[in-house]
C-alpha cells in the first residue's frame, strides 16, 4: 500500500472522518429522542438525580 498516492490517502481520512461523524451523530440523536415506555416514570427521572452513595 506505499504506493497509493497522498490524495487517496486524504480521499480514505475524509470518508472515515465523515462515517465515524455520522455514527456519532447518529447515536446521539438515538438516545435523546428515544421513545419512553412510561411518561411519569421519564418525568421523575429527569427531576431527580440518581443517588451516588459509594460504599467503599
Amino acid at each position: 500500500m506505499p504506493q497509493m498516492a497522498p490524495i487517496s490517502w486524504l480521499s480514505l481520512f475524509i470518508l472515515f472522518s465523515m462515517i465515524f461523524m455520522l455514527f456519532n451523530i447518529m447515536n446521539y440523536f438515538c438516545i435523546v429522542f428515544a421513545p419512553s415506555m412510561n411518561m411519569e416514570d421519564s418525568k421523575t427521572s429527569q427531576l431527580t438525580p440518581p443517588s451516588l452513595n459509594w460504599k467503599w
